[in-house]
Order: C-alpha cells, then structure tokens, then sequence
C-alpha cells in the first residue's frame, strides 16, 4: 500500500537520483536541463526542501515518487498568494495507479493548508500525459512560454 509522507534527510540522495531520472524523461520532451551537470545543484534543493517540510514522497515501501511545491515568494507584491508545485515524479512501472494523483492531492492540500489562493505548476508543452492529468484535475494555461532557435534563424537576421 502507497503512503505519502514527508521526506527525511535520509531520502536526500535517492531523491536526487530520482531527480536526475526526471530531468532525463523530460529531455525527450524538450527540457534543456542537463540531469547528471545539475545533480549536486539539485541535492541542495532537495535537502532545503527536506528542511522546510516542502517534499513529499510516495513509499510502497520504498520511495517510489515524490513532489516538490512551496509558496510563490520574490521581489514583486502579487494580487493572490500562489503555491507552486514542482517536479512530481512516478517511477515508470508505478505510473498510471493513482500515486501522482496521491501526490498532487497531498501536495496541493498542504499549499492550502499553508494560506495558497491558486495554485500553479509547469509542464513540458510535449508531455501530454502530465498534461492530460492536469487538465483533468481543473489546470488551464496561464502563461506561455514562447521559444525558438537562433541557429537556422533567418528573421532575426535581417
């Protein structure tokens, strides 16, 4: 039986090998993340993740995945308080049974619980199963991020 629960610090550098599986998934959909260059960067924010009760993880009874959220903060005032969740992660043969569902489900109650008006995550424009997921689950666009290449660019040139 999956649970859900706080991850330890016991959990950091699994986690951030869990991480760099991620980042290499999401290659395959157009991230530009280099997972294995961005691992100890990575196992920083986790183990500050760790520390501010900001990563859940899903165990049967190992960790099997894990979400990363927090409360949008930075240097402008903003009209509603955002919580932002970020890289949710199913291991492959445990995706599709409910666990990164249990995961945004735990996830976004605790972004309430902790004074979020709306919620926010991103997604890679080719991952249609995260998107589908999200769609079913009330996300719409908000903002879109644009992105071309300057390599074969004949307009910017003229």
């Amino acid at each position: 039986m999956v649970t859900i629960g706080a991850a330890t610090s016991a959990d950091i550098d699994h986690l951030a090998d869990l991480w760099v599986e991620l980042a290499r998934d999401q290659r395959a959909h157009g991230s530009h993340l280099l997972p294995d260059e961005n691992r100890n960067n990575v196992r920083n924010s986790i183990a500050r993740h760790v520390i501010e009760n900001t990563l859940l993880v899903a165990r049967d009874p190992a960790v099997v995945g894990f979400v990363m959220f927090e409360l949008q903060s930075g240097v402008y005032e903003q009209a509603t308080t955002r919580g932002v969740i970020q890289n949710i992660y199913v291991e492959p043969e445990r995706r599709d049974s409910g666990i990164g569902t249990k995961l945004l489900d735990a996830a976004e109650n605790t972004l309430v619980e902790r004074g979020a008006e709306r919620l926010a995550l991103e997604v890679m424009a080719g991952n249609e199963d995260a998107r589908r997921l999200y769609r079913n689950r009330g996300y719409e666009p908000h903002r879109i991020e644009l992105e071309k290449s300057v390599e074969n660019d004949n307009h910017s040139k003229e």
